[in-house]
Formats: C-alpha cells, sequence, structure tokens
C-alpha cells in the first residue's frame, strides 16, 4: 500500500550572545568546569527576578525577518510547568500564544547534487524564545546522576515548521539551509555537534485512501465523520548531524510502512538514532499531549517591539544565501556546484570575490569570463584542497591581489598547469607574489621551440619503442612521448608547442 509522509521539524538553537537569557552569567557553550557559570537568578533561587536578554530578541526578531515572518509588535513570556532534574525552577521560561515571530517561510534547494537548485517552500509556524536547561550527565558503573547547570538559562531560540516536509533529504536540507541563515546573520555559530542546533522530526505516515476518505468527507457537509488528516504522529530526538536526520527520516519511514503493511498500530512514542546500528530505538510511549500548564510569565513585563527596532534589526541583515546563489549564477556565470560551494563557505566566495575584483581590474573585458572560470576551479580544487574544506582568509597567505596574479599568469600560458600546481605551494609557504616565485626558481613557461625540439630528440632517443608503436598508428604512444617531454623540462615546456612539434618530428 502507498502512504502518504508528514514530517514537521521543532528546531533549537542555542543564540551567540555574551550572556544569559534572564541573568548576567556569562553564556559560554564551551564551558568545561561544570556549575561555573551560574548565580542565584540562573538557578531559581528564592526571591530572584529575571530581567530579558534585548539582544537575543533582537537575535530571534532578526532571524524571524530573514525567514519571512511576520514580527508581533506585542509579544510575552509564559511559564512552561515541568519538573526535571535539569530544570532548576520547575518551569521553563518560554512563549506561548504571544511568540516574536509567526507564519513565515523557508525557500530550500532540494535537487540530490545540486545540478538543478529546484527550491521548495517549507512554511515556519512560528519562532520563538526561552531559556535552555542545564546539562544531566550519567557516569558509568554508578547509581546516580549528575547535573551541569552551565547550560541552565541560555538564550534558546525554536523554530516550527509546518508539516510540510516528505522525505529526509528534505529534513537534510532544511536544517543545512537555516544553518548557513543562522551563521550568515552571527545569531548562532549552530554547531549540531556541540548541540548548538539540535532537529526534532515529528513523522507520520498516511494510507492513501485515508486521504481520499479525508476529503470526501471534508465535501460533504452532511457527513459528521471527521478523519485524521495525519497518520499517528512518532517523535525522533538525538539527532546529531545531518546526515544523521537524512537517515533517521528514511528508516523510520521505512519502519513505519512495515509496520503499516502488516496491519499493525504505529504506535506514538519519543525514538531516539542510534548512529552505530542506523536505527532508531523507542525512548518513551506519548498517549496523549503533555500538559504543561502555561500561564504568563508574572516577572517579565510584555515585551513591545515598535517598528523603529524593527526597522533598525531589518538593516543590519546581510545578503542571505538564496540571494547570493542568484547573484553568483547572474554575475559570474558558474555552474550550481561551484555555487553551492562558494555559499556554503562564506569566507571563501569572499575571497573568490576580491580576486575576481582584482582580475577585473589587470584583464582584459574579453578574458573575463574565462578567467572567472579558472579562478572558481583553482579556488575550490587546489587552494581549497591544500587548506582544507574550512577555509579562512586571515589563515591563508596568499592574498587576492597574488591569487589573480596568479590566475592570469596561468591563462596567459606563461606557467604551465604542472607548474602552477608547485608556484601556489610556494605561494601558500612563503607569502611571496607568484612571479616572485617563478623568477627564483626558473620555473616561466617554455615557448622556445628550438628548447622543446631539443627535449623531444632526448626523449625519442630513449623511448625508441614508442616511437614505432606511434609510426604503427597507436595514438596512445604520442601522449606517451608529451608526457616524457614535459618531464624533461620539469613541467615547463608549452603543452601544445609539445603536441605539435612532436608529430612534425615523428612524420
Amino acid at each position: 500500500m502507498n502512504y502518504k509522509t508528514t514530517i514537521g521539524l521543532e528546531i533549537h538553537v542555542e543564540l551567540k550572545t555574551n550572556s544569559k537569557m534572564f541573568c548576567s552569567c556569562k553564556n559560554d557553550p564551551d564551558e568545561k568546569k561544570p556549575n561555573f557559570n551560574i548565580c542565584p537568578i540562573c538557578m531559581a533561587h528564592p526571591g530572584t527576578l529575571p530581567v530579558a536578554n534585548e539582544e537575543a530578541i533582537k537575535k530571534v526578531v532578526k532571524t524571524g525577518l530573514a525567514l519571512n515572518c511576520k514580527i508581533n509588535e506585542e509579544s510575552k513570556f509564559d511559564r512552561k510547568n515541568y519538573f526535571y532534574p535539569d530544570l532548576p525552577k520547575g518551569y521553563q521560561i518560554s512563549q506561548y500564544d504571544k511568540p516574536f515571530c509567526e507564519k513565515g517561510f523557508l525557500e530550500i534547494p532540494v535537487s540530490q547534487d545540486f545540478s538543478e537548485l529546484y527550491l521548495k517552500k517549507i512554511r515556519i509556524t512560528r519562532i520563538h524564545l526561552e531559556e535552555d536547561t542545564g546539562r544531566l550527565l550519567h557516569p558509568k558503573g554508578v547509581d546516580y546522576s549528575l547535573v551541569d547547570y552551565n547550560r541552565a538559562g541560555m538564550p534558546l531560540m525554536e523554530l516550527v515548521t509546518e508539516p510540510d516536509l516528505k522525505s529526509g533529504l528534505e529534513v537534510r536540507r532544511f536544517a543545512e539551509e537555516l544553518q548557513l541563515i543562522l551563521r550568515y546573520l552571527e545569531v548562532s555559530d549552530a554547531d549540531m555537534e556541540k548541540g548548538q542546533l539540535r532537529v526534532e522530526v515529528n513523522i507520520s505516515l498516511l494510507p492513501l485512501k485515508s486521504e481520499i476518505l479525508n476529503s470526501k468527507s471534508e465535501t460533504n457537509s452532511k457527513s459528521k465523520v471527521q478523519n485524521p488528516k495525519l497518520g499517528t504522529k512518532v517523535e525522533i530526538k538525538n539527532l546529531n548531524s545531518f546526515k544523521a536526520a537524512e537517515k533517521a527520516v528514511n528508516y523510520e519511514i521505512k519502519r513505519q510502512t512495515e509496520v503499516l503493511d502488516d496491519g499493525k498500530k504505529v504506535i506514538q512514542e519519543t525514538r531516539g538514532w542510534d548512529d552505530n546500528k542506523e536505527e532508531t530505538f523507542s525512548q518513551r510511549e506519548k498517549e496523549e499531549a503533555h500538559d504543561y500548564r502555561y500561564f504568563p510569565e508574572p516577572d517579565i513585563p510584555p515585551i513591545i517591539l515598535d517598528s523603529q527596532l524593527i526597522n533598525s534589526v531589518q538593516a543590519e541583515i546581510p545578503e542571505l544565501p538564496a540571494n547570493k546563489r542568484k547573484r553568483f549564477e547572474k554575475e559570474y556565470d558558474l555552474d550550481a556546484k561551484s555555487i553551492e560551494i562558494f555559499t556554503d563557505n562564506k569566507d571563501l566566495g569572499e575571497y573568490f570575490e576580491k580576486v575576481i575584483s582584482e582580475i577585473e581590474t589587470e584583464a582584459k573585458k574579453d578574458k573575463k569570463q574565462s578567467l572567472i572560470k579558472l579562478a572558481s576551479n583553482y579556488i575550490i580544487t587546489d587552494l581549497q584542497g591544500l587548506l582544507g574544506e574550512q577555509f579562512s582568509e586571515k589563515e591563508c597567505a596568499i592574498t587576492p591581489e597574488d591569487f589573480s596574479e596568479f590566475i592570469i599568469l596561468i591563462n596567459d600560458g606563461k606557467i604551465t598547469s604542472k607548474t602552477a600546481k608547485e608556484v601556489l605551494v610556494q605561494m601558500l609557504q612563503t607569502g611571496k607574489d607568484p612571479s616572485q616565485i617563478i623568477e627564483e626558481k626558473g620555473l616561466s613557461q617554455i615557448s622556445d621551440e628550438k628548447e622543446i625540439e631539443k627535449a623531444i630528440k632526448s626523449v625519442i632517443e630513449k623511448n625508441q619503442s614508442a616511437v614505432d608503436d606511434f609510426k604503427k598508428g597507436k595514438q596512445n604512444a604520442l601522449q606517451f612521448l608529451a608526457g616524457k617531454v614535459i618531464a624533461e623540462t620539469r613541467g615547463k615546456a608549452n603543452p601544445e608547442m609539445v603536441q605539435k612539434l612532436l608529430k612534425n618530428i615523428l612524420k
């Protein structure tokens, strides 16, 4: 039987602020010493009063604006009541019916390999602000747990989507695109491995026959039967990477399909993800929604966001990934995969643009597009290969000016592609400009016919069998001999001249 898959996301994001959400304690997710950044307020001592962090509120508003949300001019905080050891107050200060942001959307690229940037719109229900809880530690071999309250009270943004996603790939793309936007906005480092971005998936399957019955019941005004539009919801937690999120969703779709195909019912529950076994596992059943007994936080007055504040936050929003992709395609005519690399690595994209700016100053207009393509290839393949994927201009010894000169030298035939690799390594190691390195090491491309002919004759003398093969019509022998000539000249001979002169001499 075929099923309709429905997926919604709840995503928690630790915000990058100096202090915690309701007190002046340092907001440091990397603090190793347990219970170091704590005070009477975040520990909920009697008589303490919370004061809302203005910077955290602005960061939530900025995120909402970037995600096309409506910003509510009046919001409030609420108490979400539940008892757990990592929550010192016995309740969490959160938001219930008046969040800061509502009714937005995010368009995500959902092609498998970015060969086509097909976009799908995912609606965002709300984005609200709350305080994080402490962290429970469970030492092995003992019958007790420990609590570290350093994280308690950190500003935590929660984003909830509509159930618009259909697959593991879409879940992964949404989380990746959101992480990218958060980093462009500088509201969070959004590192999943550090728990700064936590993805929870709500997934359900519904037989397509049920969906048809649904639409019939909706069109029949006399019918009192209201079939559910969604199947039984299962929540997946403990997803610490994008790959895990994608695999967990795909596994859960398969698992629920098999349960329904066997004529059984899917149990409403919370499940975890086992990275080693690559399967979900049951954590606890949820028969019905928990009653958190929300009520307005009496110690914090309503938050009024006037248009002046909203406009000032709007003005701080930089170019976002979606706009950058469109601009790179229009301005530089790059392929989708290259655009995605420059978008994902913001520093690398900015470095590329600085290089192109220098090239445009130095090169002629008719060479511009070939130079752009050449620069893109060398930055993505060679430079990134030497420096690693997480490129940082501050850690790169090659200035954009020197890199643009390097590209122009290659394009003008002053150095061969083989020599270029050696020059690039030297530039990274010494910080010298390419012309200086070429002159010092004698790496200029050889275009003198007599010098190349001399190398060819030497190679022919040493490889007579390959010469005989070529004369018998074996074209591979020509490539073999050309490679030997290039090696003879330490990679400096002009490859096109080598081919041309080699053919003439062998005739």
